[in-house]
């Protein structure tokens, strides 16, 4: 059985998938939109924007992480 850290990248990245999924069945059309949107976007911006996505998801983890 996996153990450790290898499991809780597995759990996490597995968690994404589901989200994800659920998004795209539960509401198609804004995903449609969403992405749209985001194809419109200079390289400048979505890097920006995945750069921050990244600080405020290892924020959320430290906290998780380091809550009573």
């Amino acid at each position: 059985m996996i153990d450790g850290p290898l499991r809780d990248l597995g759990l996490a990245l597995a968690l994404i998938l589901v989200i994800e999924g659920l998004l795209y069945a539960l509401f198609p059309g804004a995903m449609h939109r969403l992405m749209t949107l985001a194809l419109s976007q200079p390289p400048g911006i979505m890097r920006w924007m995945g750069l921050a996505a990244a600080a405020l998801g290892v924020a959320l983890v430290w906290l998780v992480q380091h809550l009573p």
